[in-house]
């Protein structure tokens, strides 16, 4: 695949943590505000442009992103955003706990995306793809990275470890959630040279988190290329911002299930029809379950319950996923959960939260029953991918997240 350095906007060095901001779709309007609040130069003010509006604005108002390119010239005009001085890859290091994980940041060629070089394994919204493509085009920038995976690749590693072992960070702070971000910049040969390892040792790449954000910049950069008769592929919105991580390196969490009502059943019954479905029952003390095929259930008063099945060697890529059978073998027959992206009645809730989260929403009476998953890993993702198919709703939570505002690029 094509990695391309490019020559972006960075934070000047008294601004990197306050405009370093989560992604816009893991908050609502209200904690964006909350988090931008006494923050003029946070990202947030471009990423989510409402938050400086009346709460009666629609977030897909014209003012919304008018607001948004407002704010992000400002951001330049002020010196907070400055251009580099030449193109350069970057190592993006993330800290959480004894956990790290090192992307290679860069520019990413939306044909690698139309071509399935970039590979997917999400559905979009369309209200969603279509926000975002508005405020890319826009903004004629990329605020926030994609985030990518792919096979490690030893010699990518290698340059890696020489960087960050020998060169001072261009950035290094620790957010107020706890977790650490660093950056180098890298330029001239090595840039060229991990450029180079990608064209002929990366085949291919997965979007791990970002597939609203990887096709709003294919809608984009193809637009651009239909309306310029001079089009020659390498102008700049041809490329999206993307940060490239090995696929040993990454961590997946948990995504956990709460439903509202029992549809009817008592927790005996229920109990039992689980059973009858072919599921193996078990009190357990464990709030989590250790390995796949399993999934523990909680119904209230400190009880769970683990329920275990036997592999399914002839299952497809998707049917075999532990969020696949749950759906498919107990929640739509039994609570009657028959869509999981439209249903009121069902609640997900990222494992970065834990069981306790889940506790919490039974023992209050929010839900009836909450299910703990085994986390999909990415060897699973990928072969997802690879099979063209789609990955069930909500069935990974990676962590650490991205901070948008440390590289952007521009077109």
């Amino acid at each position: 695949m094509r990695l391309n350095p490019i020559r972006g906007l960075v934070p000047a060095a008294p601004f990197v943590q306050e405009v370093a901001a989560v992604p816009y779709d893991v908050v609502d309007r209200s904690e964006a505000a909350a988090l931008a609040a006494g923050k003029p130069h946070s990202l947030l003010h471009v990423d989510r442009a409402e938050i400086d509006l009346p709460a009666d604005v629609d977030p897909y108002d014209d003012a919304v992103y008018a607001r948004a390119r407002e704010n992000f010239v400002r951001l330049q005009s002020e010196g907070v955003l400055v251009r580099e001085p030449e193109p350069a890859v970057y190592f993006y290091r993330q800290t959480m706990g004894g956990h790290s994980q090192t992307g290679l940041v860069g520019g990413c060629h939306i044909e690698d995306y139309e071509r399935d070089v970039i590979k997917k394994h999400e559905k979009t919204r369309k209200v969603k793809e279509d926000d975002r493509t508005r405020l890319v085009d826009t903004l004629s920038a990329h605020t926030g990275p994609v985030f990518l995976t792919y096979r490690d690749v030893a010699a990518v590693d290698a340059i890696e470890r020489e960087v960050t072992s020998s060169q001072a960070p261009m950035c290094d702070f620790v957010a107020d959630d706890g977790i650490g971000h660093t950056v180098w910049r890298v330029t001239g040969e090595r840039a060229t040279a991990l450029a180079s390892l990608f064209a002929h040792h990366v085949p291919t790449s997965y979007v791990a988190d970002g597939h609203h954000r990887s096709a709003s910049a294919a809608r984009v950069g193809g637009e651009r290329r239909a309306s310029n008769p001079a089009h020659t592929g390498e102008e700049e919105y041809n490329w999206f911002l993307g940060v490239l991580f090995p696929a040993t390196q990454l961590k997946i969490l948990p995504y956990n299930r709460a439903v509202a009502d029992l549809n009817g059943h008592t927790h005996a019954s229920l109990l039992a029809a689980i059973t009858a479905a072919g599921f193996q029952v078990a009190p357990t003390d464990l709030k989590e379950p250790t390995s796949p095929q399993c999934v523990h259930l909680y119904l209230g008063a400190g009880q769970w319950y683990a329920l275990h099945w036997p592999s399914q060697p002839d299952a497809s890529p998707v049917d075999s996923l532990d969020v696949s059978v749950l759906q498919s073998r107990l929640l739509d027959p039994l609570l009657d959960i028959q869509d999981p992206r439209t249903s009121e009645r069902i609640d997900f809730i990222g494992g970065i939260r834990g069981p306790a989260a889940l506790e919490r929403a039974v023992d209050s009476g929010q839900a009836a029953c909450a299910f703990s998953m085994y986390p999909t890993t990415v060897d699973q993702l990928m072969a997802i991918s690879d099979a063209g198919e789609i990955m069930p709703p909500k069935s990974t939570w990676f962590e650490p997240k991205l901070r948008s505002g440390l590289v952007i690029q521009t077109f």
